[in-house]
């Protein structure tokens, strides 16, 4: 039966350009669309800028504007790069809107009216140059635990434990390069625990519907181990935000009004069809008996527990439905690493724009995107050859090879009828192709495509084995020419049909020049017969690899550029909005760059240290003999040591995400810190750290030593 759904992509913060990163959050959500209402279905879309937060109020300030001014030109950009994207929603607004502050104070209300907020006072770090509180990723210090320097003040990047900002050693503030000072201020709560037997019923109730992806509930259920705390959900001034109604310089945090951006939006495309011919109800979509209609999330991994956790937990405590299905992705690499700027593989949608067809990036994505949270790699080389081959060589090549004969010999006309050895084999692959419509409300793209390319793999070898330019020697094979043409036209206009939400603008020009424009997959059913077509005019180019070289090196150009006078490159305030961007999270992506983070923005290096201190580490060879995944982490991975005269060592290291096959590391050498305080942890007891050379994430190597070390051996 026919559903109506409304469909939301995760919010790009209004601070900087849509980039590649960006890109696959979108395409995803709009191919989902498309694919969704050709199957039938009545789809809304809708989307918004986040424009909220710190780095929005510092980055106005240092432009000199205010910070409207800045929030309205970078929507125009958004939307520009996105459109052109092929990228299609019925409304995208801006989180700033007086419809979300109308329904983000009518939320509020009501969790205060039903019980759901509680204020007391906390502590928090000040900074006395700019005078305003920091919010923990706008500071920095030595991590408590591992003593790495320059970590944010909520988590260590090197070792992976969290911690309260209040612990970091010789804390900075990001903002100014001050030392902050500790200072009081009361701040609101919503208390989640309220909602704990409600969010887990609701979990598992998701995932048995598969509306959430079963590692998404695993991974949520370690926040239930200890119960859910109370949510901070206020900041104090100076901040850019909706004010707290009745609290003079308490503002919203970003992540109450974000969320609540989604069903704001949706509100506006209400009130633009009010009137008209199809109206929309508001309410339809939101009360919490809604059960004829859907709402469905698309966002990246890093911001699962917003999604998931609290928004469903406002909604609740505010009298509203609950999202129908949270579907997340993974992150974005590019050549098996993070996103470079140095290296010119952090790409700015524009630059990509500029040389290449937006088309081709979003078919390599399907060919790569599947229901899972796997990082999705941009392999260059890959993306070129899968360009070349499938959507050139295979797909657009059918008609290339056919269309001219058809013009030349039969007036441009298909013929009336298909023998019914044709007729069986359109209907064949018609059956195959439809099992395309279930890959694709599954979100399993790749196997869409997979299916697709074996069609169209037949219909070449349909093609190369009736040799058309042969028959068309043949003027007493004239018949049987216009049978191979007719069929294989019909293969292409198949596969155009099904690759039209992936390729849309692409697929417009093919079925142009089919003289077609159906906006059903069922319209695939029957074959094209009797029909006019025009003249073939090239659909698609294969990649010059020096297009891509050259979206590189203006990718390196750009940063270049922004290295001279220009708004500081600011950390984002908790891992929100801003840091939904679906790269690979890493430093290029969230620490400030020395070369744009402005004048009065101290960056310390490397602290110098005696030889005493060095010599106070006991650095140690040891043997991995155990490694392992730890269950209900997505970092950790377990190892057991032979530590030689020092006997066995359990150690968890964060490195899970560059060594993806655990097994591999039994037997190999590692050197590890054997004096390090034990610290207990959730999953058992860590007795030292093992070295690795990287920026983390993927990018961790672990160091090794030369042949004839032995465990034990110290490290000198």
């Amino acid at each position: 039966m026919p559903r109506e759904i409304l469909v939301t992509s995760a919010l790009p913060y209004a601070n900087g350009a849509i980039h590649l990163g960006h890109i696959v959050e979108h395409v995803q959500s709009d191919l989902w669309v498309r694919a969704m209402r050709m199957a039938g279905h009545k789809v809304h879309y809708v989307c918004a800028d986040d424009a909220h937060g710190t780095s929005i109020m510092l980055r106005a300030e240092h432009e000199g504007i205010m910070p409207q001014a800045l929030i309205e030109g970078v929507w125009k950009q958004h939307t520009a790069d996105l459109s052109d994207f092929g990228v299609r929603y019925d409304h995208y607004s801006t989180t700033d809107s007086a419809a979300n502050r109308e329904l983000t104070y009518q939320i509020w209300r009501a969790l205060e009216k039903n019980g759901h907020v509680e204020s007391r006072p906390v502590k928090q770090l000040f900074d006395p140059e700019r005078q305003m509180f920091l919010p923990d990723r706008f500071i920095k210090g030595e991590c408590p635990v591992c003593h790495s320097k320059d970590q944010y003040g909520d988590a260590c990047e090197a070792c992976g434990s969290t911690y309260n900002p209040m612990d970091l050693i010789e804390p900075y503030s990001v903002v100014s390069g001050a030392k902050p000072v500790e200072r009081e201020s009361r701040h609101f709560f919503v208390k989640l625990a309220d909602f704990e037997v409600l969010l887990k019923s609701w979990l598992e109730e998701r995932r048995a519907a598969g509306g959430l992806q079963s590692e998404v509930v695993n991974k949520l259920q370690e926040w239930f181990a200890d119960g859910l705390r109370s949510w901070d959900v206020s900041r104090d001034a100076p901040y850019f935000g909706f004010e707290i109604p009745d609290q003079p310089g308490k503002y919203f945090y970003v992540w109450v009004d974000a969320p609540i951006g989604y069903l704001a939006a949706f509100k506006e495309l209400c009130e633009s069809k009010r009137g008209g011919l199809t109206p929309l109800d508001f309410e339809r979509f939101t009360r919490v008996d809604a059960d004829d209609t859907e709402l469905v999330h698309f966002i990246g991994k890093d911001i699962i527990y917003f999604h998931t956790l609290f928004w469903p937990a406002m909604l609740h405590g505010a009298g509203l439905r609950m999202p129908t299905a949270v579907n997340v992705h993974g992150f974005l690499t590019v050549d098996g690493a993070k996103m470079s700027k140095s290296r010119g593989t952090f790409v700015n949608a524009r630059t990509y724009l500029d040389h290449l067809d937006a088309d081709y990036l979003r078919y390599y994505l399907a060919s790569m995107l599947g229901p899972t949270l796997a990082d999705i790699d941009l392999d260059l080389k890959a993306f070129e050859e899968r360009v070349n081959s499938h959507l050139v060589g295979k797909w657009v090549n059918i008609a290339s090879r056919c269309a001219g004969f058809v013009h030349k010999h039969f007036d441009g006309k298909l013929a009336e009828e298909l023998p019914a050895a044709e007729r069986a084999r359109y209907a064949a692959a018609a059956e195959k192709l439809a099992a395309c419509a279930a890959l694709y409300e599954s979100r399993d793209y790749a196997a869409a495509m997979r299916t697709i390319i074996e069609v169209a793999d037949e219909a070449n070898a349909y093609v190369a084995e009736h040799a058309p330019w042969v028959l068309a020697k043949d003027q007493s094979r004239r018949d049987e020419l216009h049978v191979v043409l007719t069929l294989a036209l019909n293969y292409f206009r198949l596969l155009t049909i099904w690759l039209t939400p992936v390729v849309p603008a692409t697929a417009v020009r093919a079925l142009a020049f089919l003289g077609d424009a159906p906006d059903r997959f069922d319209a695939a059913l029957m074959p094209l017969l009797g029909h006019a077509i025009e003249p073939f005019q090239p659909l698609a180019t294969r990649i010059d690899p020096k297009q891509v070289a050259a979206m590189i090196e203006a990718s390196k150009e750009s940063l270049q550029v922004s290295s001279n006078p220009s708004p500081p490159i600011l950390p984002v305030e908790g891992e929100g909005p801003k840091a939904r961007a679906s790269a690979s999270p890493g430093p290029e992506s969230r620490v400030p760059d020395p070369g744009s983070s402005g004048p009065g923005v101290r960056v310390p290096g490397p602290d110098v240290i005696s030889i005493d201190d060095f010599a106070k580490l006991d650095l140690r060879i040891a043997r991995v003999d155990v490694c392992e995944f730890v269950e209900g982490s997505d970092k950790l991975l377990r190892f057991e040591l032979d530590a030689g005269e020092l006997g066995r060592r359990q150690i968890f290291s964060g490195i899970k995400a560059a060594y993806p096959e655990p097994s591999e590391l039994v037997g190999r050498n590692v050197v590890f810190i054997a004096n390090l305080a034990p610290r207990k942890m959730r999953f058992g007891l860590s007795e030292g750290m093992i070295l690795s050379a990287g920026i983390g994430g993927n990018s961790l190597f672990l160091l090794d030593v030369d042949p004839g070390a032995t465990p034990g051996m110290p490290v000198k």
